[in-house]
């Protein structure tokens, strides 16, 4: 089979006030008609850019050099007139934000026909009876009329559907997908990687699939490219990747992420230290000062992606001088690569979970909404129940989380809470202290000690203007805390959470994403809190950081006995942590209960389809699942070959 494209020695640099940045270092692959290359690897690794290169959508800064073959024609060198030719005709993209990708002026409608009439001499009728046919083939319903609504009357996965099927249009030879699932739930993500699915079928197509999940990739790929500081330090097969691991930064990230279908609670690998600046790399490998098998000989040269033994001749590279050593299984010399971490065992662990004290009780909890309608003199016409009536307790010690799709009610719960609002039917008890019995200011600062939270943009949550210690301290001036103990306070709640207490004098914005969690959480705990509340704590995240973050919340839980009540859209995050879960569906807990028994055997239908949407990052077992789709009218299942 003929290749669609073939990429050799791609290089892309930008230049800089600090110098010239080489943002791609040589990437060489080759991609046939029918076939997925998944790329992976962490921010600023070079698969966006990658990805634009081919495209030709770089700004004009960008020096590109290499060679991109596009069925036989030699794209770098071409004007964007003759690259227009074939934008969205042959190669077509999928871009990670729907909404930036679509005109807000502009109808659904519209935009599907322009892309149809730019490349085809097509009538008005047939383009607008195609482009009905193809929102209807992507699962839009009432697509006649959805032609004539705009993007913003559209929800996120409703939009993706939109953009996919701009991709599909003009059936294209290629299709590229960068990150098309990321901020979606888990349910969406699963229909939109079916309808990228369903159109390299109906396309035939060749797929390029960057993301960070690597169940999406276990999911779709059929070779696997991982890139690292701008170039591939690990390319094969998928199976292979998955089960033949040999470069050690490839077995850190599969190592940092949790699974939905792992029952035991093992501490994940984070790989440490953060990527390098790509401005005057030094001729060492890239990865060696992160690196823990790393020799002195790592450092004296950058390795070259070469062919490894495993039985499957030159499919598989690796860019490391010891990948011949690395054993299945990410092990060297029987021993994992990363070492194993133990984390310390709480005293509570063995106490019964009715012995336990409450630190958070919710009962009855409500919150509705006005219906208003008209344009000047606004009406209520109606209510909107955001919650109703759920109750549930955490105890010392535990980890409760609450799981669902966007608009289940997940963060109005978390409001009510932390809002402190009194309930006419219900109430809120926050360490033996009920919220309707807070009649004065006064009371409610002190109660406010004990719970705290976690938010999910480090960067939004943390003021630009204040330094490290000034964030941190915060909440301690705010409850009288003398000045001298603060600052101590601080550099002891740094320590806590592994950050330099040396470096409190410095802003948020000298901090990684991962960096600027941990600071949150150490503002969390500055007062003390019994509860801490975490909202999304670690979606933000690379895989490698996030893995970092939650070990740090298991051994914060264990050394200072907290609770936390958890909200995730990712149930793969959830089972790793949680002790108890709650699954809520349009404002009400379907199920409620321990979070093994629930993920073991889930008794919702709703809970059924959730569990089954998350990828499992291992090919064999991801390909051989049978999905369930959640049907709301009859509150049933219906079973979707995965």
């Amino acid at each position: 089979m003929s290749n669609v494209l073939s990429v050799r020695d791609l290089t892309v640099s930008f230049a800089s006030e600090a110098g010239r940045v080489d943002a791609v270092r040589g990437v060489s692959f080759d991609l046939e008609a029918g076939k997925t290359l998944g790329i992976v690897g962490e921010s600023g690794s070079g698969k966006s850019v990658t990805s634009l290169a081919i495209m030709g959508l770089l700004d004009e800064n960008a020096k590109v050099t290499g060679s991109i073959v596009y069925e036989g024609q030699e794209l770098l060198g071409m004007s964007d007139k003759q690259l227009s030719v074939i934008r969205g005709n042959g190669m077509s993209m999928v871009f990670q934000d729907p909404l930036t990708s679509l005109t807000p002026v502009f109808t659904v409608g519209d935009q599907l026909i322009e892309a149809l009439t730019v490349h085809r001499n097509l009538s008005k009728k047939d383009a607008w009876n195609r482009s009905v046919e193809l929102l209807k083939l992507v699962g839009i319903t009432e697509p006649e009329r959805r032609m004539k609504s705009f993007p913003h009357e559209f929800s996120g996965g409703m939009r993706q559907r939109v953009v996919i099927a701009i991709a599909m249009a003009n059936n294209p030879k290629l299709i590229i997908c960068d990150e098309p699932t990321t901020a979606l739930d888990v349910t969406i993500q699963a229909q939109i990687l079916d309808l990228i699915e369903k159109a390299q079928q109906e396309t035939g197509a060749a797929v390029i699939m960057i993301t960070h999940d690597m169940g999406v990739v276990a999911r779709t790929a059929d070779d696997v490219m991982v890139m690292y500081a701008g170039k591939p330090v690990e390319q094969a097969p998928a199976h292979e990747l998955f089960h033949k691991t040999r470069m050690p930064y490839s077995i850190g990230l599969l190592g940092a992420i949790p699974r939905v279908d792992k029952a035991e609670k093992v501490p994940l690998t984070p790989i440490k230290g953060n990527p390098p600046l790509l401005i005057n790399l030094p001729d060492a490998c890239p990865f060696a000062d992160r690196c823990p098998i790393a020799l002195e000989a790592c450092r004296t040269r950058e390795p070259d992606l070469l062919p490894v033994a495993t039985g499957s001749g030159d499919a598989h590279k690796a860019a490391c001088i010891r990948a011949d050593e690395i054993e299945d299984g990410g092990l060297l010399g029987g021993l994992p690569v990363y070492p194993i971490r133990d984390i310390p065992e709480s005293p509570l662990a063995t106490v019964p979970r009715e012995e336990r004290p409450v630190t958070l009780e919710v009962k009855n909890l409500t919150k509705t909404f006005p219906l208003l309608k008209g344009a000047f003199l606004k009406r209520k016409v109606g209510e909107v129940h955001a919650i109703k009536g759920i109750s549930f307790d955490v105890r010392e010690g535990e980890t409760m989380a609450i799981v669902g799709e966007s608009g289940s009610g997940k963060t109005t719960t978390l409001l009510q809470i932390m809002d402190m609002v009194k309930q006419t039917d219900g109430d809120i008890v926050i360490a033996g202290t009920s919220v309707n019995d807070i009649h004065s200011h006064k009371v409610e600062r002190r109660l406010r000690r004990d719970i705290q939270i976690v938010f999910q943009d480090p960067m939004g949550a943390l003021d630009p203007r204040m330094t490290v210690a000034d964030i941190i301290s915060e909440p301690l001036f705010a409850i009288g805390t003398p000045k001298d103990e603060a600052y101590s306070r601080v550099d002891e709640l740094m320590d806590l959470v592994g950050l330099n207490p040396a470096h409190s004098d410095r802003f948020p914005q000298a901090f990684s994403g991962g960096q600027r969690q941990r600071i949150g959480i150490a503002r969390a705990l500055s007062t003390n809190p019994k509860i801490v509340v975490l909202d999304e704590p670690v979606s933000a995240l690379d895989v490698s950081i996030q893995a970092g973050v939650i070990n740090l919340l298991d051994e914060l839980k264990a050394k200072l006995g907290l609770s936390y009540l958890f909200v995730a859209h990712d149930l793969s995050v959830v089972r790793h942590i949680a002790d108890r879960v709650a699954v809520m569906y349009l404002g009400d807990f379907v199920e409620h209960g321990d979070v093994d028994e629930v993920f073991e055997n889930p008794q919702h239908p709703y809970t059924q389809a959730l569990l089954s949407a998350i990828p499992v990052p291992d090919p064999d077992i991801e390909r051989t699942r049978t999905r369930v789709v959640f049907d709301p009218e009859t509150m049933s299942t219906r079973p979707v070959l995965a």
